[in-house]
């Protein structure tokens, strides 16, 4: 490219074949869109828009990274373009900070692109600042779960572990503190002030959950103590009652142990026997050998929308639309979808749907059975006792409807509060913006662990979420995690609860790094960082 200003510029290679010397409209765009094929109009106004209402410049930092590959040689007014960006710059509030979120890169399954500065990493400038997800810097973001500020062996903690437990933000921490100093009492038939103030906050939060998921009502929603309990309730108060010897349940080998034992006690107890739908090399079901699963015989499907282990994300509409074709019902764990990915249950057609809340950001012991309203008139109480009663005699007992039902005992209220919290503040952000940041996030991560000597990644599957399971020549899982603790760096190592999955691609452990929307492109460096020195 020759060297020009901007003041020759259009009377350079276009004078010549142009009236007047100058260039038409069309021209100058195709001009540009030559010079610049980047460029994207969309993100330049939503660059404007976030300058003029956040003060938040990092659209334009990035602009003035990506010109410079283009624009190194020109020259404006006789200024040099790295002194222009250098004064630009210069200022430690307009450091250099990489967008890793933006809609048409999601849209176009770009991978994200991590850039920094020495400048910047030498004033203390965060490269969280510039990532945007949702209505939240992820800076923000962070500074709202103060867990994160921890330091572990010396080092910033790095919280990769999200597949077991997510870390909790300050809302929810308040919540619980709000809720044992102004609410606390049993829920229901209180005639006292807090008993009103308990019962409201408690379903208050069955409505926030409903509306999350995109339950049609509240009392679609069951509050058990997890996923596992919910799973155990189906399995029980449903599925069991209407077994005979030979009939049929579907589970998948992806299942966490969770999906997969209280299907074989029923089965066990009543001679129905499991069967499993396979998966390919890359870790995804096999549509075709699943439906041919399906006989007269079959009468209820459980299968994971997202892999513990591999991280897969199964093709649930798909899966559901088949089994109703069938005439059979179908649960969908998702346990380790609800945090990454947006749930309609009802667009989804799900009979029944159940999640954790503490992988959601949620306190432990509390979690949501979703049913549709028919089957959880036709269910069976799954326990007895005070809660679940409309009138008690020794002769006969007439229980409550659902949701009531199937929550015998005291709840635990405070954590269904604290969940109410949790599903408030994620619809703050917004779960599209959510997903979209984990998904760029999962492709750098991919990227950056790819390129480390040994490491071999578990599961490839084209679609997946938030896990990066791997193993490393040489080295047992065990040590690994050991190793990646002594900087700070959480993870997870064994077999996970997903036996089968793992023998399936012949191993017993893996390493599994799982992601959150908290987690940023600093965790994933100091991640493959520790990993290369472990390698090397």
């Amino acid at each position: 490219m020759n060297t020009m200003t901007i003041d020759n510029i259009g009377k350079t290679e276009y004078q010549d074949s142009l009236p007047f010397g100058l260039p038409s409209a069309g021209e100058v765009e195709q001009w540009a869109n030559a010079y610049f094929p980047e460029f994207d109009a969309q993100t330049c106004g939503e660059g404007v828009q976030s300058l003029v209402e956040d003060g938040n410049p990092s659209v334009f930092y990035t602009a003035a990274d990506k010109a410079g590959n283009y624009l190194d040689q020109f020259t404006f007014g006789g200024q040099d373009y790295a002194n222009i960006l250098n004064e630009a710059t210069k200022h430690e509030e307009k450091s250099f900070a990489p967008v890793v979120v933006s809609q048409n890169q999601a849209a176009n399954n770009r991978e994200i692109r991590v850039q920094q500065s020495n400048g910047a990493r030498e004033s203390g400038f965060s490269r969280n600042s510039g990532i945007i997800v949702g209505t939240k810097s992820l800076e923000d973001i962070r500074r709202d779960f103060p867990i994160l500020s921890e330091k572990v062996n010396g080092h910033n903690l790095v919280w990769l572990d999200n597949g077991a437990t997510t870390q909790k933000p300050r809302a929810v921490i308040d919540r619980l503190s709000y809720f044992y100093q102004h609410e606390n009492s049993n829920v229901h038939r209180g005639a006292h002030e807090l008993a009103a103030r308990s019962t409201d906050a408690y379903e208050g939060a069955r409505q926030i959950a409903a509306d999350f998921i995109g339950a049609p009502d509240k009392d679609n929603i069951i509050f058990v103590r997890g996923t596992t309990e919910g799973i155990n309730l189906t399995a029980q108060a449903y599925v069991k009652p209407t077994l005979r010897a030979g009939d049929e349940i579907i589970v998948t080998i992806l299942e966490h142990h969770a999906n997969i034992v209280p299907w074989q006690l029923i089965a066990q107890e009543t001679g129905a026997v499991l069967k499993v739908a396979p998966v390919d090399e890359s870790g995804q079901i096999i549509l075709s050998a699943y439906e041919k699963l399906f006989t007269r015989r079959t009468k209820f499907v459980s299968a994971t929308h997202v892999s513990n282990t591999l991280g897969t994300v199964t093709p649930v509409q798909e899966l559901i639309a088949i089994a109703h074709r069938h005439g059979v019902r179908i649960l969908i764990d998702g346990a380790q979808s609800v945090a990454h990915i947006p749930v309609n249950v009802s667009a989804l057609d799900a009979d029944f749907f159940v999640f954790s809340g503490h992988k959601i950001f949620a306190p432990t012991g509390i979690g949501v059975l979703y049913g549709k309203k028919e089957l959880l008139e036709a269910a069976r109480p799954y326990h007895g006792g005070g809660n679940m009663i409309a009138d008690v005699t020794f002769e006969r007992t007439i229980y409550n409807p659902a949701p009531n039902k199937f929550e015998a005992g005291t709840a635990s209220i405070a954590d269904a509060v604290g969940l109410g919290a949790a599903l408030t503040y994620l619809d703050s952000i917004g779960m599209e913006a959510v997903n979209r940041h984990e998904h760029e996030l999962l492709q750098y991560a991919t990227k950056e662990l790819s390129k480390i000597r040994g490491l071999h990644l578990v599961g490839t599957a084209a679609n997946k979420a938030s896990a990066l399971s791997f193993v490393m020549d040489g080295i047992p899982d065990e040590k690994v995690g050991e190793y990646l603790n002594q900087y700070g760096i959480a993870v997870r190592t064994g077999h996970h609860c997903a036996q089968p999955v793992l023998r399936s691609f012949g191993l017993e452990s893996v390493v599994r790094p799982t992601l959150a929307l908290y987690n940023s492109p600093e965790d994933i460096d100091a991640l493959a960082k520790a990993l290369r020195s472990l390698a090397y």
